[in-house]
């Protein structure tokens, strides 16, 4: 077990470098629609050097495949599992600090029940107090971003609009993309045209998976650039967000995807999710040492112990109750960003 959470922890501390870094681009100037192009930008140019130099090249033109024969299907997928998903989390950081963010983020554990059951799945409803929990927490920490005037960026409806807001969305979307991957390739959904058997194998292998949803999300983030026409991206820009894909995009997600490998039993992977809560404290510690920031006051604090307690009280809950089913089909959502 002490294994497992160590690996959880690990990935946890990677992937805050998604909160830490965005807000270092915001605070330096950069625009934020270039900090989520370039992360997938990246992970796009990573995944595939990976490939090839692990001489799996075939794999890669399988990719390609699968892709151009249900474009339309990967399209939807990448648009919402990562296009929008991502433009939220960016967007968020030119408003609030990093460790609002990531806290806010927590709402994803929250929402995948509602995108299961929006799929027809069933969802167990044990830990609905912890849930409470974990909401209670989350408000506190936004009335914070917008009462304290250390952290406030504009006015306070600003503040908590475009501060909040955006991470709601992205909370939804993050697993409703990625559980629409999932009904497809297990074929058990009336409302979702199963993957062929070439596609499956494809959509099997981990990295292939997330290239698809990569390709996915290109129109999103070229329709993004001419609506909003940014400027160009300052030099920080490139730099932290090839650091953002390959600590948060690729180092992180093998660390936890690996610790639910290793896990025997659905408390084992509850408690591995649980872990992922760290992402608040690492966020936090990373942009006081990092970037300077400033502690948060009593409300932040509160908003803070009651996000993570109420998420670990949650997740065990459910891994007590829940075995490889359902309730955990969308369980690449549990994941940070």
């Amino acid at each position: 077990m002490f294994r497992l959470l160590g690996l959880g922890l690990m990935a946890a501390l990677f992937f805050s470098s998604t909160f830490v870094l965005n807000r270092a681009m915001s605070l330096e100037g950069g625009h934020w629609v270039w900090a989520a192009l370039l992360r997938y930008a990246f992970m796009f140019v990573l995944i595939c050097a990976g490939m090839l130099l692990a001489g799996r090249a075939r794999l890669l033109a399988q990719v390609v495949r699968v892709y151009l024969r249900r474009w339309l299907f990967w399209t939807l997928a990448g648009t919402v599992a990562f296009g929008i998903f991502y433009t939220g989390v960016t967007l968020a950081a030119s408003f609030a600090p990093g460790w609002v963010v990531a806290t806010t983020w927590q709402l994803t554990i929250l929402a995948t029940p509602l995108v299961l059951a929006a799929y027809g799945r069933k969802v167990p409803v044990r830990g609905l107090l912890f849930s409470l929990l974990i909401f209670g927490g989350i408000v506190l920490v936004n009335i914070e971003n917008v009462l304290n005037p250390d952290f406030r960026t504009g006015a306070s409806w600003q503040a908590l609009l475009l501060g909040a807001l955006p991470v709601l969305i992205a909370a939804i979307a993050y697993p409703a993309g990625l559980q629409l991957v999932w009904e497809a390739r297990s074929g058990s959904s009336a409302r979702v045209r199963t993957l062929d058997m070439d596609a499956i194998a494809v959509v099997d292998n981990p990295f292939a998976r997330v290239l698809l949803l990569v390709l996915g999300s290109i129109p999103w983030w070229i329709g993004l650039l001419v609506i909003t026409q940014p400027p160009p991206p300052t030099q920080g820009q490139w730099v932290n967000s090839a650091l953002v894909a390959l600590f948060s995009g690729i180092v992180a997600t093998v660390l936890f995807l690996q610790a639910r490998h290793l896990a025997r039993s659905a408390y084992e992977l509850a408690a591995v999710d649980s872990t992922q809560s760290a992402e608040v404290i690492f966020s936090l510690l990373g942009e006081v040492l990092i970037l300077g920031g400033v502690l948060p006051g009593v409300r932040g604090w509160l908003g803070i112990g009651l996000t993570v307690v109420g998420l670990v009280l949650y997740l065990l809950s459910q891994g007590r109750l829940t075995r490889r089913t359902d309730a955990v089909a969308a369980v690449d959502a549990i994941a940070g960003p």
